[in-house]
């Protein structure tokens, strides 16, 4: 199980990506709590989210019914991240990667995407979209709309325009491998 430490920091990371209203979290909150499913993105974002719920959501990441039995070590209920009995003897094999693209107009870069390079809108999000996934075969992009140059000025204050998603046929190798590093990474993980 990863560091307690590193799963708090974890629930907390969701929590704030709800107050900032981060759209992309929607579709994680609504996997993964029962209660938001039936929502919309829309909803979901405007919808009370405070801590605890951030916490089941890690909770179940990592296959307990609760933070309180995830808390106490309690057997997990249906833990889908390993596949073996020795999770850290495999390696960890990217299944699939998403780049994010940083567009300045929205329906432009859609319309050349689709219409040009043969890809299919995944979602959108955002009236009008402000972000959203492509797709072609195994290919996904994630398109994010921004207004002016993304590096300019200083990085820090624009650090969240930097990111990288990828698919893993299991996660539990690529956690041990992380868990004793002095780097930190955040893991999410679909059930």
């Amino acid at each position: 199980m990863p560091d307690f430490e590193n799963l708090k920091k974890q629930a907390k990371l969701y929590l704030r990506w709800h107050r900032d209203g981060y759209h992309p979290v929607a579709a994680q909150i609504r996997s993964l709590l029962p209660r938001f499913r039936p929502l919309d993105d829309r909803a979901v974002m405007s919808a009370a989210f405070k801590l605890a719920d951030a916490q089941e959501m890690v909770a179940r990441q990592s296959g307990f019914d609760s933070w309180q039995a995830l808390k106490t070590g309690a057997k997990p209920v249906n833990n889908n991240t390993t596949k073996s009995a020795n999770p850290t003897a495999a390696k960890p094999v990217v299944a699939q990667a998403e780049a994010q693209l940083f567009v300045a107009n929205m329906a432009g870069a859609l319309a050349f995407f689709t219409g040009k390079l043969g890809f299919e809108t995944v979602f959108t999000y955002g009236e009008p979209p402000f972000y959203g996934q492509i797709r072609r075969d195994g290919a996904r992009l994630n398109l994010r709309c921004v207004s002016g140059p993304v590096f300019a000025g200083d990085i820090r204050e624009r650090e969240h325009l930097l990111s990288a998603s990828m698919s893993l046929e299991s996660a539990a190798a690529l956690k041990a491998l992380y868990s004793n590093s002095s780097t930190p990474v955040s893991i999410f993980t679909r059930p």
